[in-house]
C-alpha cells in the first residue's frame, strides 16, 4: 500500500531481472510498476499517476527509463442484475520526464507480449 497526500493506492514492482526464466531473455525496462486503485481511497491512480510515478522513482531509487508503468482496473458487473461487465483491463502509461518528475502521463491498452508478462508476474505474487 502507497500512502499519498489525498489517498492510498496498491502498488506492486516487480524485477524481471531478477527472474531470466529459461529463455535467458533480457528486459531493456526490467522494472515493472503495477498500480491499483483501493476501493476505500478518495484518489484513483489515474488521477495521480504523474505524482505516484515520480514518488515511485524517487523513494525506490529506479531509473524512469528502466520501468514500466501500468495501472490495472479490474473487471467490474453492474445492473440491476449485475448483467453487464466492464472487462479487466492493464493500462501503460507512458511519462515525459523532466527534473525528475512524471508529467503529461499518456495511457495506451497494455498488449501483448507485455501484458502476457504483467499478468504472469501480478498472479505469482
Amino acid at each position: 500500500m502507497l500512502r499519498l497526500a489525498s489517498g492510498r493506492c496498491r502498488l506492486r514492482i516487480f524485477d524481471l531481472s531478477q527472474n531470466q526464466g529459461s529463455r535467458g531473455l533480457t528486459h531493456l525496462r526490467p522494472i515493472i510498476i503495477l498500480v491499483a486503485d483501493v476501493p476505500e481511497s478518495r484518489m484513483s491512480v489515474r488521477s495521480c499517476a504523474g505524482h505516484i510515478a515520480t514518488l515511485v522513482t524517487q523513494k525506490f531509487t529506479i531509473h524512469p527509463n528502466r520501468m514500466v508503468y501500468v495501472e490495472h482496473y479490474p473487471a467490474v458487473r453492474y445492473g440491476t442484475q449485475d448483467e453487464h461487465l466492464i472487462p479487466e483491463r492493464y493500462d501503460g502509461v507512458e511519462f515525459v520526464w523532466v527534473e525528475g518528475k512524471a508529467i503529461r502521463p499518456t495511457w495506451r491498452p497494455l498488449a501483448s507480449p507485455m501484458l502476457d508478462i504483467v499478468k504472469k508476474a501480478a498472479e505469482a505474487e
